[in-house]
């Protein structure tokens, strides 16, 4: 039930970042008519969904001009800190900018609204999903998972326009440092695995995720207001292969996890200073699982890049 992206006015905030520039890239090759609007700065002290939403409703008519000649507003702005502390610019970015837009959108005629979350919200849960159920275990994460939940609450007074929030997962790119930084650790002697290292992953690719978003945007029925970025099929070893071109070495279970356990004590001791690199280490070795959702219902699987993004990128390394 995909329509044409041509025969809409599709709207791109956060257009110079990491995610905003792959959409922005796939709208143009499919020969949408695309504009970008820089994301306006706001802070907020607020530290619940209920005040989030009261803050974006005084915000919400000071955006709206800006977004009344689109149909599809995309939201990829935000402040992707994920090792930074907790800050009045990270819970204004991550969590009042969407429900502000969310209202604005509304306000201006907008079609749909989707917005760009993280999967971090689930935080170390063994198998992410749709559900509104958060776990966040960081600055960055909670600030997203803020956002979530301020949408949730603003979408009762947005119908007819449809609000629908992605949350990417591990998503990968050859010009992010993530990825060049995971690269230089698949290359080296510490890659590794939790034995047997087949593991899923919910490492992705960034061309996947554009052409997601778009498909999402453009969808004729109805989408959910939550939706998974769905996954690429790809185990733990098979990404420590196509990075480093060797396969990892495999580590005993329980030598993850006494790692992983005095890593983030310590990380907790210095104000969750060590949370974001724990992570990772944390996803190189045990992975984490995803369930099926939206996506592959609608038939909407993008073909898997991720192996191929990652071998491009050792290659040229």
């Amino acid at each position: 039930m995909s329509q044409d992206s041509k025969n809409h006015r599709w709207l791109v905030l956060g257009a110079s970042g990491f995610v905003g520039s792959a959409v922005v890239a796939e709208l143009r090759q499919r020969g949408a008519q695309v504009t970008t609007l820089a994301a306006p700065r706001f802070d907020s002290s607020a530290t619940t969904a209920e005040g989030l939403a009261a803050e974006a409703r005084a915000l919400s008519e000071e955006l709206r001009p800006a977004l009344e000649q689109a149909d599809i507003v995309i939201n990829a702005a935000g402040l992707a800190t994920p090792g930074d502390g907790e800050s009045l610019a990270l819970t204004g970015a991550n969590a009042l900018l969407p429900a502000a837009l969310a209202l604005a959108a509304h306000s201006a005629g907008v079609h749909r609204f989707v917005h760009l979350s993280s999967a971090s919200v689930q935080g170390h849960r063994r198998v992410i999903d749709e559900g509104s159920d958060c776990a966040p275990f960081s600055a960055y994460s909670r600030s997203k998972a803020l956002g979530e939940q301020a949408l949730s609450i603003v979408r009762a007074e947005t119908a007819p326009t449809s609000l629908v929030t992605i949350r990417a997962t591990s998503v990968q790119g050859s010009s992010r440092p993530t990825t060049r930084s995971l690269v230089k650790v698949a290359a080296s002697p510490i890659a590794s695995v939790a034995s047997p290292g087949t593991a899923p992953t919910p490492v992705s690719s960034i061309d996947a995720l554009a052409w997601f978003v778009v498909e999402t945007g453009q969808y004729a029925g109805e989408v959910p207001g939550l939706v998974l970025q769905p996954w690429e099929g790809l185990s733990v070893s098979d990404v420590l292969t196509a990075a480093g071109g060797h396969a990892p070495r495999r580590l005993p279970q329980w030598l993850c996890r006494s790692v992983l356990a005095t890593g983030y004590f310590t990380s907790k001791v210095l104000g969750e200073r060590l949370h974001g690199p724990i992570r990772r280490v944390e996803l190189m070795w045990f992975g984490q699982q995803q369930t099926p959702g939206w996506a592959e219902s609608a038939g909407l699987v993008p073909p898997s890049a991720a192996a191929k993004l990652l071998e491009n990128a050792r290659l040229s390394n």
